[in-house]
């Protein structure tokens, strides 16, 4: 059975999105960081079928490769809570970030309409284009992308290693 161009694309992305729902939507950390590998994997398919190859390997060896490894070596290090306590972080959390649904759309608005100036440039020639002028006149959009998700990564990183302050000036990990 051969798949055909268009074929493999949509189950390429029904794998992405599949993972990556997965990754968001389970309680248990450690799958969470498998599916974020899993879908880093397909990612580096579907760069490679793109016919960008440095991009398929750097997303292999940095995303699906360090990035997992990190993440599972904080999840070891971190302790477990019971179901209450999850319970309860879980409506400080939605408390603290009510507000978050409303920001992403209007994030997503913004740079919607950003869009339109980011990618305005002509593409540069092939034979001509050094790397600075590919990444900053012809793929700025994708600046902004790659920022945004290393920003995401070192909250993340500060949120996990944050300490707490108990009420007699004790400091817990």
């Amino acid at each position: 059975m051969k798949l055909d161009f268009d074929t493999l694309n949509i189950v390429l992305l029904a794998l992405m999105l599949a993972s990556a729902v997965w990754a968001v939507v389970t309680s248990r950390l450690l799958m969470a960081a498998v599916g974020l590998a899993l879908t880093s994997v397909v990612l580096t398919l579907v760069l490679f079928i793109l016919k960008a190859p440095m991009a398929a390997v750097f997303e292999l060896s940095v995303c699906a490769g360090l990035i997992t490894v990190v993440f599972i070596s904080v999840i070891s290090l971190t302790k477990s809570v019971n179901d209450i306590e999850a319970h309860e972080i879980k409506m400080k959390r939605i408390k603290r970030f009510i507000f978050l649904p409303v920001f992403l759309v209007l994030a997503g608005w913004l740079l919607s309409v950003k869009a339109l100036h980011l990618g305005s440039h002509e593409a540069l020639p092939a034979e001509s284009a050094t790397m600075q002028e590919v990444l900053w006149f012809t793929r700025r959009f994708d600046l902004i992308g790659q920022i945004l998700v290393i920003l995401a990564g070192v909250f993340g990183v500060i949120v996990l290693f944050k300490t707490k302050h108990s009420v007699d000036g004790e400091t817990k990990q």
